[in-house]
């Protein structure tokens, strides 16, 4: 993972979160970084606890809550940057549906 979250999976000028895992409390830019540093399986965040802040912003360093991150729009409430929309094809990995 770059300085901007960016990692070998997902690196284009949008891939720029990254998402604390429930399960071990620490950052990875997705899941297959996860799966390739982790010696355990995720653990997908429950929707009670969406309050939780665990997206980091590559761009400014802010940190959002999961329920913040999820009503933005694909852009940084705090620098207005941009997001890849893709990642809510994945959202089922990492939190609560």
């Amino acid at each position: 993972m770059n300085e901007r979250t960016q990692c070998a999976h997902y690196h284009s000028e949008r891939d720029i979160i990254a998402i604390k895992f429930k399960c071990c409390d620490a950052f990875y830019a997705c899941i297959q970084c996860h799966q390739e540093s982790a010696s355990h399986a995720p653990v997908v965040w429950p929707a009670a606890e969406f309050s939780q802040e665990a997206i980091y912003c590559g761009n400014c360093t802010g940190v959002l809550s999961i329920a913040a991150y999820l009503s933005c729009g694909n852009t940084c409430p705090l620098c207005q940057a941009a997001f890849n929309p893709g990642c809510a094809n994945h959202y089922h990995l990492y939190f609560e549906r």
